[in-house]
């Protein structure tokens, strides 16, 4: 008779292959490379500022040419986070960190694509060596997101307020600066070989941010609630962006002053607090898969406990181990957490799934998950599953990626992409004026070609393609940063086998 632990190893399997064959699902051959390439356009789509002679995205002109004027400052550039004008510091930051992992994780697996995934990358950390040039200061925001929010028109015609929010040692903003400082040197880790003078500017740039941040603690929330909230409010508190920025740091540099940073925090600063949230605003998932690298190599057992807890993140994502009450999968298999733009957390969870089977690979380990464990094949099929699902393997047989399948959503939440291009219609189009097209039935003009949108909000798998349905049909730049990697993978290793022979 086989003891309980065996028996709930053996029930936990077939659950997750049953969910990872998905039968009900007609499965494709997907060209993850066009994928991949689609991804990186999206972020030309979303440029801010005065756009260069390379710009593909044609329906795109310049655009806020001004920002930070008013402040004396030089802040053009960066991109619009989602489908509004704003540009926000913190999921910015985020961003550039999660595109710069991929290319560090699986950077030869990028291939032909490597230029342009850096280019978008530079576009970012361009953007911010411009916020962070004065010392102890961080600019955090330009515009104002109320009256922004309030207007439907197109970044080029946008005559809302481009107010500017920092900030310093009288407002502190512990999360976004650690934030900013944490894409910085994931950046200099990026540019070491293609533009070492570069990369050593972002670094020295991410350590004097970081001292701010640690020096001057706070949560931005805190000191700009007015404007940051509710679109960017730090909900989980700034200690894991401490750590986070330690860990990015002690990468970049390999510093000794980072790794006793990290571990005479770890406790304080909550390394394992809510383990199973990876996002703009919590880091905790993502602190854990990524200083566990160090253990998986052998390099530093002084982390082993960061291990640990990666180890416990990845069983909640695995379908028949998990039974956390944050985790679901939806019957055509794909992940759902409670709130908004649910496509966020599949790409970003995914990613660190498909990390963390690389580094488990290497060190030739398993995942332990009470009774049972997974191997790193294991890991990588759950997160090719989600990948699977956006490109089009789900009940309703449509791509979640716009440009990408015969099927794809055509009413996106985006305003450029809603409204007639400057060339279509060259006349001004004021605020109110866009209305009539945010109304509209009639497919967006422009297609926003790349763009994943926020996808079905529930475990039903719906998905209306209604503009007014932000929460499902807006893009975001966190939703694709992460996928790029994802997707330079899949492109390499289209193929992985059904099982290691453990399993």
């Amino acid at each position: 008779m086989a003891s309980p632990a065996k028996a709930m190893g053996a029930a936990a399997a077939a659950a997750m292959l049953l969910l990872l064959s998905t039968a009900a699902v007609a499965q494709a051959q997907h060209n993850y490379g066009d994928a991949l390439h689609k991804s990186i356009l999206f972020f030309e789509g979303q440029r801010s500022g005065r756009l260069p002679p390379d710009q593909r995205v044609r329906w795109r002109r310049d655009s806020a040419l001004n920002d930070g004027a008013a402040a004396g400052v030089d802040l053009t550039g960066g991109y619009y986070d989602a489908g509004d004008n704003v540009k926000f510091g913190f999921p910015m930051a985020f961003t550039t960190t999660l595109m710069s992992w991929g290319l560090i994780d699986f950077g030869k697996n990028f291939g032909s694509h490597g230029g342009e995934a850096r280019a978008a990358v530079r576009w970012a950390t361009d953007y911010l060596m411009k916020a962070t040039a004065t010392p102890n200061t961080v600019y955090v925001q330009v515009g104002d997101a109320f009256r922004d929010h309030s207007c439907w028109e197109r970044p080029e015609d946008m005559d809302t307020p481009r107010t500017v929010y920092k900030v310093d040692p009288q407002h502190p903003g512990s999360d976004v600066a650690a934030e900013t400082a944490a894409a910085l040197a994931a950046g200099s880790i990026v540019f070491r070989d293609a533009d070492p003078a570069y990369s050593k500017r972002l670094l020295d740039r991410a350590i004097s941010v970081f001292e701010f941040a640690d020096k001057y603690r706070g949560a931005y929330s805190s000191s700009l609630y007015s404007a940051v909230c509710p679109c960017y409010c730090d909900y989980d508190g700034y200690q894991d962006e401490l750590l986070w920025g330690a860990a990015w740091l002690h990468k970049a540099s390999r510093q000794r002053v980072y790794r006793d940073y990290i571990k005479k925090n770890e406790v304080a600063l909550g390394a394992s607090d809510s383990i199973n949230e990876f996002g703009w605003d919590n880091k905790h998932a993502g602190i854990n898969i990524l200083i566990s690298k160090e253990v998986l190599m052998g390099k530093d057992s002084f982390f082993k406990s960061f291990r640990v807890n990666a180890d416990n993140f990845i069983c909640t994502l695995l379908p028949g181990i998990s039974n956390h009450p944050q985790i679901e999968y939806s019957p055509g298999g794909l992940l759902f957490k409670v709130g908004n733009s649910n496509m966020q957390h599949v790409t970003s969870l995914s990613f660190l799934l498909l990390a963390y089977a690389n580094y488990a690979s290497h060190a030739n380990a398993r995942v332990p998950c009470g009774g049972s464990s997974a191997s790193p094949v294991v890991l990588r099929r759950v997160a090719k599953r989600q990948v699977d699902y956006i490109l089009g393997d789900n009940p309703l047989r449509m791509s979640y990626m716009v440009g990408y399948g015969e099927r794809f959503p055509r009413r996106i939440h985006h305003r450029g992409s809603s409204l007639p291009s400057v060339s279509a219609h060259p006349a001004w189009i004021g605020c109110k004026a866009g209305a009539a097209y945010y109304g509209s039935s009639a497919p967006n003009p422009n297609l926003l070609v790349g763009a994943v949108v926020g996808g079905p909000s529930n475990t039903s798998d719906n998905f209306p393609d209604a503009r007014a349905v932000f929460q499902q049909s807006e893009p975001t730049t966190y939703i694709n940063a992460p996928l790029l990697g994802l997707l330079a993978y899949f492109s390499a290793h289209p193929n992985l086998p059904q099982s290691d022979g453990t399993d």
